[in-house]
């Protein structure tokens, strides 16, 4: 029987598929070791920065409250989301976020808006301010998703602007931004992610704000 030739490409998405399986289960092994000495050294933990020295447009005018995020429960976590191939999920063992993911990002994009836009007033829910709009967003991605050219640190939020007094939709958009990593260890995992959603707020604010 003839040998079947094989072609270098084949050959190089042979070994990309091998590498992400080999990251999966080593990320899972990681979990796996984390999770029986967390009695003896704690996760290094790390946190999100919102944006600042960048300007937004618009007018300025009225109060807009921030709802805080919705996320799916693999995202609703202080857990660091990686996604070693196409429907895959596993998250970092050897990081976590300073607090549930939603409430992290709730809160710099609160201070996003308070550093560059011209509104009277920020706030969240319950703050007891008669706004003029809201501001509805859903995490859609905020994960290391490990390519063939490496790992890339992906954010992307759904954002909606919402008329207060009228209930209707005033604009919708998507946003979206991917800053590779140096690596898929935790310290530059998190500063990848972060720049990442700097990214995001930037686009956010600027967009929002052209809209008061």
């Amino acid at each position: 029987m003839s040998d079947v030739p094989v072609s270098r490409s084949d050959v190089l998405t042979r070994a990309a598929s091998l590498a992400r399986r080999l990251l999966a289960a080593s990320l899972f092994v990681g979990a796996a070791l984390s999770l029986a000495a967390c009695g003896s050294t704690p996760t290094p933990t790390y946190n999100l920065t919102a944006p600042g020295g960048f300007t937004a447009g618009g007018n300025g005018n009225g109060q807009l409250v921030v709802v805080a995020p919705t996320a799916l429960a693999v995202l609703n976590t202080d857990k660091i989301m990686v996604e070693p191939g196409a429907g895959q999920v596993a998250y970092l063992a050897d990081a976590q976020w300073s607090d549930n993911l939603p409430a992290l990002l709730h809160a710099r994009t609160i201070q996003a808006f308070e550093n560059a836009s011209k509104l009277r007033r920020v706030a969240r829910p319950g703050d007891g301010v008669n706004a003029d709009y809201t501001l509805v967003t859903d995490i859609r991605t905020f994960a290391l998703r490990i390519t063939d050219q490496g790992p890339v640190a992906v954010v992307e939020i759904s954002a909606k602007l919402i008329g207060t007094q009228s209930g209707r939709i005033l604009a919708a958009q998507v946003f979206r931004a991917a800053v590779p990593a140096a690596s898929s260890a935790g310290p530059a995992a998190t500063v990848a992610l972060d720049q990442a959603q700097e990214q995001v707020l930037v686009q956010m604010v600027r967009w929002a704000s052209t809209k008061f």
